[in-house]
C-alpha cells in the first residue's frame, strides 16, 4: 500500500513494539466480535506504521468479517464488511456499526408474513412467500399484485 500510495514504508518506533507484543499474545485468546473490532480500532489509533494504519487494520477486519458473515447474501455481506472497516478506521461509532450489523443479519432471515420495506423506504409490503431460489414475493401495501425481489434489497419493518 505504501508503494502504491507513494508513502514511506516503515514502522513507528514509539508504538510498533507494544502493538507487536499485544498482537503476538492475542492469537490464542478467545474474544467476542466486538472485542476483536475494538482491538483492531485500537491498533489503528496506536499507529504502529508510518502510513496507512487505518487501511491496514480495516482490511484485516474486512477479511475477518467477510469470513464471519459468509452466509449472508453477497450484497449484505459487503455492507457488513464495509461497516466493520469504517468502524475500525474511526468513521463509524460502535453503536452505529452494531446497529448496521444487527439489521443486516436480521434482514437475512425474511419469511412469509414479515412486513418489509425497500432500502430507500419507497415501498412497504408483506412477504407472501419465499421462492426456492431464495428470492421473495412481496405484496406491496394497497396492491393485489406481487413483486419478486432479492432479500438483500429489503429491510424488515418495525
Amino acid at each position: 500500500m505504501c508503494a502504491r500510495g507513494g508513502a514511506q514504508h516503515g514502522t513507528n518506533s514509539e508504538s510498533v513494539a507494544r502493538v507487536a507484543a499485544e498482537w503476538g499474545g492475542r492469537h490464542k485468546v478467545e474474544t467476542t466480535l466486538g472485542e476483536t473490532l475494538d482491538y483492531l480500532r485500537g491498533c489503528h489509533r496506536a499507529a504502529p506504521f508510518l502510513f496507512f494504519n487505518g487501511n491496514t487494520f480495516a482490511d484485516i477486519g474486512r477479511t475477518f468479517s467477510d469470513y464471519l458473515f459468509a452466509e449472508l447474501p453477497t450484497t449484505r455481506r459487503r455492507q457488513a464488511t464495509s461497516a466493520v472497516a469504517h468502524y475500525i478506521a474511526g468513521v463509524l461509532d460502535r453503536e452505529a456499526m452494531a446497529a448496521i450489523l444487527v439489521e443486516l443479519c436480521r434482514a437475512a432471515a425474511l419469511q412469509a408474513g414479515d412486513r418489509v420495506k425497500t432500502l430507500r423506504g419507497s415501498l412497504h409490503g408483506v412477504i407472501v412467500r419465499v421462492l426456492d431460489d431464495g428470492r421473495v414475493a412481496v405484496r406491496p401495501d394497497g396492491s393485489s399484485s406481487e413483486m419478486i425481489s432479492l432479500p438483500e434489497n429489503l429491510l424488515p419493518e418495525g
